[in-house]
């Protein structure tokens, strides 16, 4: 080297061993000049790589870029300049060491590549480039030595050496600072790029390399959030690499890829195999088959193999970062070493100490970007994985088959969704501990044994014992998980059932059972969370599980994307017989390939514009018939053409969330003619007049604020609209009055109808419209038992003529019987007016009706919050008043309940309600537990560091046993009071969650019926799901990290103040800027967390409504624009989601400066006091500020999820404290157990009303029935028919008067006495899952015998006895495995168990054809022949022969007396059996 530079090449003495250090020119000219220079071409390779990749037009030459531009010339010349100046000094004969040519040419060429650089960058369009900032600032690093040397070198002569390189130098340390100031400005964006038409784009995209790097671009937002709260409009659109367009595309290529070479690999073996087994004699194929099986089951086709490919590469990026990290966090420890010998040597040169706390400082700061950058690419990943898995499964969900999608509840597909996406979010942050931690453990170990020698092998021992233990713990957390999951989802399922039928187990008095249903869930899911609760405190690896829990997702995910597929062509659509629209030949269909088939041998030639009605008993098979047709069934054997488009109106109406105008539509453009004849013709006009804001009216979801009728009509007009060619219409006039049915028979279905010259299938129970149809088709068990139009088979003279002779004649009588039936036609009257009974010329009344439908489409919209209202089935179909009205304030009050918990911090009072449900006194000694622990572990330390400050006498210590047996007593202290508190606070947790659930649950059966009313079931079950979640599972770990964090904070400053009290002077500052980014931080990041969760359940309501309806989406073709719609909603909630992790980076890398500034003024403090301080201590405060930087972040980062999660105690108490309604049980008060032995009822001076401030529904009533009568009420709609029953059962409770039951006044007595002995059978059966019996007899009370008896009487015997499980064949949620028809029998079937004195039947027509109802009313007739039954009547036929009827009209009493004299004195009744044909 001497010979290179022609002088020494390092000398200590100068360098190191002064107190006024300098370098050798030699050092200075070799390698402080090509740091940059190695930098730079090292860099290169791998940055030309990127730029070509990276498309983004290219940048204007601007002054910016010119002027660094010239700079760099410049540069390149100065350098140059030297180069020169040496062979000018050569050719002067001089000596000239080597490195005076090899250096100015290395730095010219470099200084022109980087000038190249800056050119070629603006071509590709960077706008700032990091590359070139870290080279300039490299550069302007090294020349610092040599410019301070140069002047001290002059200043000590008195005269410069070498003028030229002199000023050559300075030149050049004045150009390298410009360019490097200029380079941490940005571009102005590329020319060319694609327009971007974003109102908001994302700054993160447009900013320069140091803003992207400390996350400054984030700061408008912090800002915005701090001044007010964010709203959606503040949120900055995607990164265009982020949305769902770009991501599932990709991910759904890499699956398609992966399954096409795990087909290929299937052909293969099976090729290989058979043609092995061929070569036998024998039976070969058949064998080959049962191989070729077994291998099917073995692999599928790897879901993760496509997420890696898919995502691997950007995460990877992540990962480097990491490993830097890693290696960077050992440099400091080492540092702390130096800086202790530094201490212990006392004639150091001060500047040593100055050196090492700057290098720790950098170090730190270091350390804190680079970890936020790792962090920033896991999180992105993980964003990306949830956006690609969520894609997928939508995707998947369109085109599953119906055996598949009967394998799972919607609410688990939606869980799928919703938690187990989520998990592989959170899975990402820890894949990369997977290598980090042991390769931390690894140099840990290795440093350790650097000092300690063998010694470390004891440490290393017990972590070797500790990993089978924390392996079995998780293993052993990971089954509790599983277990819990299961426990958590029963739970949620039967609430929800709860809540949709709440009102039968009201009128039942069925609550303690299912309460107590619900509490053992409970208490088994407690038994869970407080063993893993024990578990977690003994382990400290909690988040080994991470991973073994995401293989269960992971598992659960792939199963459902393997699921069959429904197959597109089993329907032909393209070749047909000729002037056929449908053929079907051989047909043989199963609802799975593994069920047996519910059609078979179907033969059907439908004639182009034809119209076909199907008939046939409940559940032969018609909608199946229909479902065939559409491709929605497994085709066994057989061909099916359907030519043309396809509309199809399904049995219960599909509605969306979206206005009644885009229902109708449907993905259609607008044509307002066409538009206004569909609504005409479907008898939708009167309804429009009433609907609040006409046909831009918010439907709720599952059309909630729409009557049943409603609810068909629409679906009809959607499929009217659509103008298709072919019509599947599956019983669209069940739901609707008969007059309207005729309206819509005429005016659409018909033969003069809209659709006429269209191909129409229609299933239907009606047989007044049988006449006029082309060709009817009978099923009978599946099979096509005749055919042929109306006059054919009434000539056959075979079963169908047979049913239609018993039929014709009520349908007569039914036909024109308009006023008779629950009108629809206003839907006013079906929702309100029942419960206001208005008249129409009282415009007041007219205005609360109009107020009421707004206020229900609003609560409609608002509920959307709910992440499980997936499966909240609700029956809105009730024609009965389901819905009253809300005055004005109760809408209001609703409104600012769900304001008040948005916004702002959280109220001191929720903590304390939390406080109080853990209970006082377990809180103060959680918080002293923790005081004893630190100050505990803070013993140990000073202890240790006072043992290390003792002399060495002899090459020993004294009284070593003494010190190590104080040293071990405190460790083992702490470790017990970790172990103490953190076991009080998962008790504490766990007794909190156990009462807060208590209460809500208790309070829930309590709640009146109004209030189930007028709140969405979704925001309710949102309560016991999400917010019941958070306060098991997310507040206590939450609590007990944020104490732990506190406390070592607290910790760390007592200890570097003791030590150093210097400290307190910077400990105020410090503080005021650690508050300030804490306050802007939590301000934010609360408000964006809660706009996350707002968007997030639209994307869970949209995807149930998807599965229910998919199809009424097939059948239209509309999958793809429902995949859009979809990606738009998870674009939505990512957009907030995005800011999310951002804040926590922008936050982390300032709070954690924060700490680098403790560590660095720790070590200062240290330096400067060096003479007064022992060695010990100071080792012991700077460690301790070592620690400080993470627990400073957590700490704001805790902070923030406290005050997010304690919310969800706010929800749950205020749900816990809503009115209730009348004790169950009044034990003084209590009736003689036979009661009622009579049946005698008395109604005096009644009236009542829905709620406070709206009309009386029933005024003044008095009436008396005796004992076993059989009155009939019929009276036009809103006339307070249902009212009558709500009464006596004290759903509604009176405003006047009183009720009498065999001179029991009902008011006086528990509310169960008096349900538990009437019984009622409602108009819509809601049945619960569960088994048969369950919902038959949920208290147990009956015996087998008599439960066969009631099922033999409801005439469900032979279905029952024929299901191989008998009575405990399982329900399905509501009920859905049984047809509707037979739900109805199991509602009969709970009557005949009751068999109570009085009976009230809702009539229900509409779902049973003619033959079951008239065998529910010769049961009745038969059965409760000695009972007092009312029967409130919506065919006139059925009461014609009861004791007396009731005519109500406007909730007085019109006419009350035996049918006969009714008739006789021609009054209302008289007029309406005249219009029913029965006069």
């Amino acid at each position: 080297m001497e010979a290179f530079c022609g002088s020494r090449f390092w000398d200590p003495n100068i360098s190191i061993h002064t107190d006024n250090p300098d370098l050798t020119p030699c050092f200075q000219n070799t390698i402080l000049a090509w740091i940059p220079s190695i930098y730079l071409w090292t860099a290169l390779p791998f940055y030309l790589l990127y730029l070509k990749h990276y498309k983004r037009g290219y940048i204007i030459l601007s002054m910016l870029s010119r002027f660094k531009t010239v700079l760099g010339v410049l540069l390149w010349g100065v350098s140059w300049a030297d180069l020169f100046y040496s062979f000018h000094e050569v050719l002067q004969s001089r000596t000239v060491p080597p490195v005076y040519f090899v250096t100015p040419l290395v730095v010219g060429i470099t200084v022109l590549l980087a000038t190249l650089l800056i050119q070629y960058e603006r071509l590709r369009g960077v706008q700032s480039s990091g590359v070139l900032i870290i080279f300039w600032f490299l550069s302007v690093l090294c020349a610092v030595g040599p410019f301070r040397s140069k002047i001290m070198t002059t200043t000590a002569q008195g005269h410069v050496n070498d003028r030229f390189r002199f000023t050559t130098f300075y030149i050049y340390f004045a150009l390298i600072i410009i360019e490097l100031i200029l380079s941490c400005f940005k571009e102005k964006p590329p020319f060319f790029s694609p327009v971007n038409t974003d109102p908001n784009p994302c700054p993160e995209f447009t900013s320069g390399f140091l803003s992207r790097l400390t996350f400054w671009w984030f700061t408008s937002m912090a800002i915005l959030g701090y001044k007010r709260p964010l709203e959606d409009k503040d949120l900055w659109s995607l990164n265009e690499d982020d949305t769902s367009k770009i991501i599932v595309q990709q991910l759904s290529k890499e699956w398609d890829r992966e399954k096409a070479e795990w087909k290929q690999k299937e052909d293969v073996t099976y090729m290989k195999k058979s043609n092995h087994m061929l070569n036998h004699v024998g039976n070969g194929p058949e064998e080959a088959e049962v191989l070729i099986r077994d291998k099917k089951h073995s692999r599928k086709p790897s879901f993760l193999k496509a997420l890696l490919r898919t995502f691997g590469p950007y995460f990877l990026i992540g990962s480097f970062f990491k490993l830097i990290q890693d290696l960077l966090s050992f440099v400091n420890p080492q540092l702390l070493s130096v800086l202790i010998n530094f201490i212990k040597n006392k004639d150091a040169p001060a500047w040593w100490g100055f050196l090492i706390a700057a290098l720790m400082f950098t170090c730190a700061v270091l350390q804190t970007l680079i970890l936020h950058q790792h962090f920033q690419y896991c999180f992105v990943t993980g964003m990306r994985l949830r956006t690609g898995i969520i894609g997928m499964i939508y995707r998947k969900s369109l085109v599953i088959t119906n055996s598949a999608k009967r394998l799972s509840t919607v609410g688990e597909i939606v869980n799928l969704m919703s938690v187990d996406a989520q998990r592989f979010m959170d899975l990402v942050t820890f894949l990369n501990m997977l290598w980090s931690a042991p390769l931390q453990i690894f140099l840990a170990l290795y440093f350790l044994w650097q000092t300690l020698g063998p010694s470390v092998l004891a440490g290393v021992a017990v972590m070797v014992l500790l990993i089978p233990c924390n392996a079995a713990i998780a293993m052993k957390t990971r089954a509790f998980q599983v277990e819990q999951m299961r426990h958590k989802d029963s739970r949620i399922k039967l609430m929800n059932e709860i809540l949709s039928g709440i009102k039968v187990l009201k009128l039942y008095a069925w609550e303690p059972s299912f309460s107590a249903k619900v509490l053992e869930i409970r208490k088994n899911e407690l038994r869970v969370l407080k063993k893993s609760a024990y578990l977690n405190s003994l382990s400290t690896f909690a988040w080994v599980s991470a991973p073994f829990l995401t293989s269960v997702s992971l598992k659960r995910i792939q199963q459902f994307l393997n699921h069959d597929e429904l197959d597109p062509d089993c329907v032909e659509t393209k070749a047909i017989a000729p002037g056929y629209a449908i053929t079907v030949t051989n047909g043989m269909f199963s609802w799975g390939k593994e069920l047996k088939p519910s059609l078979k041998d179907i033969n059907l030639l439908v004639p182009s514009g034809s119209l076909v009605a199907v008939v046939g008993h409940v559940g032969c098979g018609k909608s199946s018939l229909v479902s065939a047709l559409l491709g929605e069934m497994e085709k066994l054997e057989g061909e099916v053409a359907v030519k043309g488009s396809v509309a199809y109106v399904p049995q219960q109406a599909w509605i969306q969330n979206a206005t009644l105008k885009d229902n109708i539509l449907f993905g259609h453009a607008p044509n307002e003619q066409k538009y206004q004849n569909v609504l005409e013709a479907c008898a939708l006009k009167t309804d429009l007049e009433v609907l609040p804001g006409g046909d831009q009216t918010e439907i709720g979801e599952k059309g909630i604020n729409l009557s049943g009728g409603q609810r068909q009509r629409v679906s009809l007009a959607r499929a009217v609209f659509s103008n298709s060619d072919v019509y599947l219409l599956d019983d669209p006039l069940s739901a609707v009055d008969s007059h309207v049915a005729k309206h819509i028979f005429d005016q659409v279905i018909g033969p003069d109808g809209v659709l006429k010259g269209k191909t129409r299938i229609l299933v239907t129970h009606g047989i007044s419209f049988l006449p006029q149809v082309d060709h009817i088709v009978v099923l009978v068990d599946g099979k096509v038992s005749e055919m042929g139009s109306y006059q054919d088979l009434l000539k056959q003279n075979k079963a169908f003529s047979e049913f239609l002779r018993n039929y014709a004649l009520d349908e007569d009588i039914e036909e024109d019987e308009p006023t008779m039936e629950e009108e629809e036609v206003l839907l006013a009257e079906d929702t309100v007016s029942i419960h206001t009974d208005l008249a129409d010329n009282e415009p007041v009344s007219n205005e609360v009706r109009k107020q009421f439908l707004r206020q229900l489409s609003v609560i409609s919209s608002e509920g959307g919050e709910c992440p499980n209202k997936m499966s909240t089935r609700r029956r809105v179909c009730e024609k009965k008043p389901a819905e009253p009205p809300l005055p004005r304030k109760n809408h209001n009050e609703k409104l600012t309940q769900a304001e008040s918990s948005e916004t702002g911090t959280v109220k001191l009072t929720v903590f304390w309600q939390y406080v109080k449900a853990v209970s006082p006194i377990i809180s103060l000694v959680i918080c002293f537990l923790y005081c004893c622990q630190n100050a505990a572990a803070i013993g140990a330390n000073v202890w240790l560091s006072d043992w290390t400050n003792e002399p060495v006498i002899n090459g020993t210590q004294h009284n070593t046993t003494m010190r190590i047996g104080v040293y071990a007593a405190l460790g083992l202290l702490q470790g017990t009071l970790v172990l103490i508190s953190s076991f009080t606070l998962a008790m504490g947790g766990i007794n909190a969650a156990r009462t807060l659930h208590a209460g809500l649950l208790e309070n829930k059966f309590h709640t009146p019926q109004s209030f189930y009313d007028t709140t969405p079931t979704g925001r309710i079950i949102n309560r016991f799901s999400k917010d019941i979640y958070v306060i098991d599972e997310v507040i206590p770990p939450t609590i007990l990290m944020f104490l732990g964090t506190f406390f070592t904070s607290l910790s760390t400053m007592i200890v570097i103040i003791a030590s150093t009290p210097l400290f307190a002077v910077v400990i105020v500052p410090l503080a005021i800027l650690y508050f300030f980014v804490q306050r802007f931080y939590v301000a934010t990041s609360r408000q964006l967390k809660r706009l996350e969760s707002v968007s997030r359940s639209p994307i869970y309501s949209h995807f149930s409504e998807t599965i229910t309806g998919a199809s009424v989406i097939r059948a239209y073709r509309r999958e793809k624009s429902f995949v859009d719609i979809s990606d738009l909603k998870v674009d939505e909630n990512q957009k907030s989601y995005y800011p999310g992790i951002v804040s926590n980076r922008w936050l982390g890398i300032r709070v954690e400066f924060v700490g680098n500034c403790v560590v660095l003024f720790a070590a200062l403090f240290a330096v400067i006091g060096k003479n007064s301080l022992n060695a010990g201590l100071v080792g012991l405060s700077v460690s301790y500020a070592l620690q400080v930087t993470m627990s400073l972040n957590w700490m704001v980062r805790m902070t923030s999820d406290l005050e997010t999660n304690i919310v969800a105690v706010e929800r749950i108490k205020e749900y816990s404290e809503t009115e209730t309604e009348a004790p169950w049980i009044i034990e003084d008060r209590r009736p003689p157990e036979d009661w009622p032995s009579k049946g005698e009822l008395e109604f005096v001076n009644y009236s009542v009303r829905y709620r406070k401030g709206l009309d009386l529904v029933l005024q003044d009533l008095n009436l008396q029935v005796h004992g076993g009568e059989k009155i009939g009420i019929v009276g036009r709609t809103g006339a307070g028919k249902s009212s009558m029953t709500l009464c006596l059962f004290r759903i509604l409770e009176a405003v006047k008067g009183e009720i009498k039951i065999d001179g029991v006044k009902i008011a006086d007595i528990g509310l169960h006495d008096l349900r538990s002995k009437l019984t009622i059978i409602p108009q819509d059966p809601v049945l619960f899952s569960g088994t048969l019996r369950m919902n038959l007899d949920p208290f147990n009370k009956y015996s087998d015998e008599e439960i066969w008896k009631a099922l033999e009487l409801s005439h469900l015997k032979r279905f029952v006895s024929s299901q191989p499980s008998m009575l405990d064949y399982e329900c399905s949620e509501g009920g859905e495995n049984l047809s509707v028809g037979q739900r109805q029998l199991v509602c009969l079937a709970r009557a005949l168990l009751r068999k109570t004195r009085v009976l009230v039947l809702d009539e229900a027509t509409a779902a049973i054809d003619l033959e079951t109802d008239d065998l529910i009313q010769m049961t009745i007739r038969t059965q409760f022949e000695d009972c007092t039954v009312l029967t409130i009547a919506h065919r006139l036929n059925t009461i014609m022969d009861y004791t007396r009827v009731l005519v109500l009209d406007k909730g007085t009493i019109a006419e009350f007396d035996t049918p006969a004299s009714l008739i006789a004195s021609k009054g209302i009744f008289y007029s309406m059996a005249k219009d029913a044909g029965l006069a």
